[in-house]
């Protein structure tokens, strides 16, 4: 038999605004309209200013690590506003948290979160987003199987998207989960946020593609590399994958190319391992100036408008603070009451007691009866 090609492929780059805050018209048609931009525009200013807030907090040694959000927030805006509020799922990881807000979870939640207290973890009711997701790679399985579950009951216009890096798209269950969304073709966008960087470990270090995009071809999905810092590219890419998902086209994979200006965390220091030239070249495509020039060069935006905003994002941010650090504080009870649905009788004890019996005087609690084992018997 000849030689033959049976699988060809490309992968597709979208940008509608550079860095320049130039805006191609003709992409842009049917995205978003210049109220829309605004709006985004204050979303981002407003979580950048979280950002810079939890940094004090943690080295005023009021709230524990926390990983910021900086230079990576058009990702988060673009794709919730392109999301159905109240109807799909946002699964993320850590750096979304202005999708979070934008889809109704409260602000000082993820400050709660952060300062170790897992009342931040406890979502509201009638909001569809999972807890923030530490471990990497973990929630992707997750949002796999809501998206499943969602096909199953047959559930109209609903979809469901979930958040990670490029360092997890070298983990196991990023595969996984990739794999039964493509063959139960389930409403699932993969939204990867290719910030450069896993931790310490470049992207060029810790996988062998030339796109992280193209890792979706390995399960016939459709893939597509955007402007990461665009909220206009990254509104129309997840726009064009939910659309997608909810007509009964599957799982769409998107990879967004952006940079952590900050650190992986507060307990990491990048610059033992970064090129600061590296970090300056990136702060010029920062996703909140390009967004400012186009707003600028609309009519819609200027200086006035921008001292008024950051008052603004100074007073909700301090609020947010107040009512994060004004929480009231746990009951011991809690551990025990929401850890089962009845409570056993030993567990009863050491709730009401704080109190708990070793084994050594209770060896009944771990099931050891019948004659002690002698020494040196098998």
């Amino acid at each position: 038999m000849p030689h033959r090609t049976v699988y060809d492929a490309k992968i597709e780059h979208l940008q509608i605004l550079d860095e320049e805050g130039k805006l191609d018209k003709k992409l842009a048609k049917d995205t978003l309209n210049d109220e829309q931009v605004v709006y985004l525009y204050e979303q981002m200013r407003i979580c950048r200013e979280l950002d810079e807030i939890a940094f004090k907090l943690q080295r005023s040694g009021r709230m524990g690590t926390y990983p910021q959000n900086k230079g990576q927030e058009a990702n988060a805006v673009g794709s919730a506003l392109a999301m159905k509020k109240g109807t799909d799922w946002l699964v993320p990881a850590y750096r979304e948290n202005a999708a979070l807000f934008m889809h109704g979870l409260p602000m000082h939640y993820v400050i709660v979160y952060w300062m170790g207290d897992e009342r931040g973890s406890k979502i509201p009711e009638g909001v569809n987003i999972t807890p923030l997701s530490v471990p990497i790679g973990t929630h992707m399985l997750h949002a796999t199987g809501i998206a499943w579950a969602s096909k199953i009951r047959k559930e109209q216009d609903k979809a469901v998207i979930t958040y990670f890096g490029d360092g997890a798209t070298s983990e196991g269950d990023f595969h996984g989960a990739m794999n039964f969304a493509s063959v139960m073709q389930v409403p699932c966008i993969f939204y990867c946020q290719n910030n450069q960087w896993a931790i310490s470990v470049p992207r060029e270090q810790q996988m062998n593609s030339q796109t992280v995009a193209q890792k979706a071809l390995a399960y016939d999905m459709p893939t597509l590399q955007v402007d990461g810092n665009d909220i206009f590219a990254v509104f129309k890419a997840v726009k064009d994958a939910r659309r997608r998902a909810v007509e009964g086209g599957g799982p769409s994979f998107i990879e967004a190319v952006t940079y952590r200006l900050g650190d992986h965390t507060t307990a990491d220091d990048a610059r033992r391992y970064r090129d600061e030239a590296e970090v300056e070249a990136w702060k010029a495509k920062d996703p909140l100036i390009r967004t400012r020039l186009y707003m600028e060069s609309q009519g819609v935006w200027d200086d006035k408008k921008q001292a008024e905003l950051e008052d603004r994002a100074k007073k909700i941010v301090g609020e947010v603070v107040k009512a994060a650090e004004g929480i009231e504080k746990p009951h011991t009870d809690d551990f025990f009451d929401h850890m089962f649905a009845e409570l056993p009788e030993d567990m009863q004890r050491q709730r009401d007691t704080l109190r708990t019996s070793s084994i050594g005087r209770h060896p009944e609690q771990v099931g050891l009866r019948g004659k002690p084992v002698q020494a040196g018997s098998r």
